[in-house]
């Protein structure tokens, strides 16, 4: 496969050096964040989500009994992990940031378009136009899935929409959003509970533990923009350990070329740092040249979104 698209990223501007010092000084973190937050809570309501009452209700229920059935007690959590992200200060590793993570997805992702996409609906067209790409680009069909950072299972399940014959995988370092998508897997697929199609992993992604060459096909939705390049190059190499020969990488990211970032005000780019403390370093990876040096072939990089790309990398012939 070839490159579809530019992977050139943009530098690190003066705009978001500026931004930088004012989320270096604390107090002026914190009411970012804290804004960043609001305005996520404000426009999730405006659309029917009831983000407050979604999170009460999912707390109510018995999680830790959940947690227990999938959470690694002696994993190493990575550093970069233990960091607040996402307006939280116990980053992904606590039950208010679990309960609330789709209907931050369905905020977040509400005004991708500008057409006459209602915004409820904005969360299911993006991830279908990653699965469109994919499905045009990857003739065959797989059997076995890894669906790397599937925090609460909403990319897992949409993965089973798209391959309803496939045994899937979903790995995440948070026991709290895999314990989320434990529940919602009882509750609202209980087929997949019951025929065991869909499991759950508590590990890292640059160690999953699994075996080599035991997957045809991992995807990664939305997580890249949240690590640091060592982890991300770590994560690449051990994705090719696991998938087979001929097997495929896809991710679905933030895409660093986009307009939309590269000219973004600076008061958006500050609320927007302020829960995402790896953007500058995922915005100015080479990730093409990265998955080359790790074992995949050049990939093929299309714009799904205008603020979003799909990347399709296949394993490269070892001989």
């Amino acid at each position: 496969m070839t490159i579809a698209t530019s992977n050139s990223s943009p530098k690190i501007g003066l705009a978001s050096r500026l931004v930088n010092g004012i989320l270096a000084i604390a107090p002026l973190f914190n009411i970012a964040k804290q804004r960043a937050r609001n305005m996520m809570i404000e426009r999730a309501e405006s659309m029917g989500v009831n983000w407050r009452q979604i999170a009460a209700d999912l707390q109510k229920q018995n999680l830790d009994a959940e947690l227990d059935q999938v959470q690694n007690p002696n994993l190493k959590y990575p550093e970069y992990y233990l960091k607040p992200f996402h307006a939280y200060e116990e980053g992904n590793l606590g039950w208010l940031p679990a309960t609330e993570v789709e209907s931050a997805a369905y905020a977040v992702h509400s005004r991708i378009w500008k057409d006459e996409t209602p915004p409820i609906e904005g969360d299911a067209r993006l991830r279908q136009s990653y699965f469109d790409i994919v499905k045009e680009k990857i003739p065959t069909q797989p059997q076995d899935i890894l669906d790397i950072g599937c925090s609460v299972g909403m990319s897992t399940f949409a993965l089973h929409n798209s391959y309803p014959q496939a045994k899937i995988t979903g790995l995440d370092l948070s026991p709290y959003f895999l314990a989320i998508a434990n529940y919602n897997t009882r509750t609202k697929h209980p087929e997949l509970a019951k025929n065991g199609q869909v499991k759950w992993i508590h590990a890292t992604a640059e160690q999953t533990g699994l075996p080599d060459n035991s997957f045809d096909f991992v995807s990664c939705f939305l997580i890249f923009h949240e690590l640091p390049q060592d982890a991300i190059r770590q994560i690449l190499r051990e994705l090719r350990r696991v998938l087979r020969p001929n097997g495929y990488f896809t991710l679905m990211d933030m895409n660093p070329s986009s307009d939309i970032y590269v000219k973004m005000p600076p008061y958006i780019l500050t609320l927007l740092k302020s829960t995402e403390p790896y953007l500058d370093q995922y915005f100015s990876f080479d990730l093409a040249s990265e998955l080359v040096a790790a074992g995949f072939e050049p990939p093929t990089i299309i714009a799904n979104t205008p603020r979003h790309r799909t990347v399709i990398a296949k394993v490269a012939d070892s001989n």
